[in-house]
């Protein structure tokens, strides 16, 4: 998770496609670049741990836009592919 904010904040399309799940990735990616993300707090987390094949991330970030100052909080799922994590879906609240 810690991996894929950092590439939202760097504007890292390519990291974010990569690290996404294939049955979940969409086919193009745009990152706004008028976003700017700013912190990230990791809220929770169930299973993820090394012998794990499926982990559940709870975060909040926060972020600055044209529009003022935002938080996404969203509960992330991963799963490993090839021994490597990736962001499979999240619900945002």
């Amino acid at each position: 998770m810690r991996s894929r904010f950092s590439a939202f904040a760097l504007g890292d399309a390519a990291y974010l496609t990569r690290s996404w799940h294939p049955s979940t990735r969409p086919g193009e990616l745009e990152l706004d670049a008028d976003v700017v993300w700013r912190r990230l707090q990791i809220v929770d987390t169930v299973a993820g741990g090394p012998d794990d094949a499926d982990g559940v991330v709870e975060f909040r970030a926060s972020y600055r836009s044209p529009d003022g100052a935002g938080l996404l909080h969203e509960r992330s799922r991963f799963a490993r592919v090839d021994g490597r994590w990736t962001y499979l879906d999240g619900d945002v609240s």
